[in-house]
């Protein structure tokens, strides 16, 4: 299993399908199959039957996207980046934007 770049909260933007070129928040990171769920990115159609706590219906929702088709978002200009990772004085390892220099890290 190999780990993925793509925390959640980290904001992303779509490379390639079609969303590219949209801009969002991870919402879920699934490592073991090297898929996230970006928010306002995949919406696909699902038709739910009705149940005891829901009313059913079609419902619209995120499908995850493959970690390859994402890349992290600039904090400084907002265009998309690769990833580095540099230790701080303290002593802490954060990830740091290649385009700008900028910790991505909180």
């Amino acid at each position: 299993m190999a780990s993925m770049n793509v925390k959640k909260g980290d904001r992303v933007v779509v490379l390639a399908g079609k969303d590219k070129g949209k801009k969002g928040e991870v919402i879920a990171a699934m490592p073991s199959e090297q898929r996230v769920i970006v928010q306002g990115v995949n919406l696909v159609k699902r038709h739910t039957r009705p149940s005891a706590t829901s009313q059913g219906g079609i419902v619209e929702k995120e499908a995850s996207i493959h970690v390859s088709n994402v890349a992290h978002e600039d904090p400084k200009d907002g265009k998309a980046t690769r990833i580095g990772h540099k230790i701080l004085e303290d002593g802490r390892k954060v990830r740091v934007a290649r385009r700008s220099g900028e910790v991505i890290d909180r």
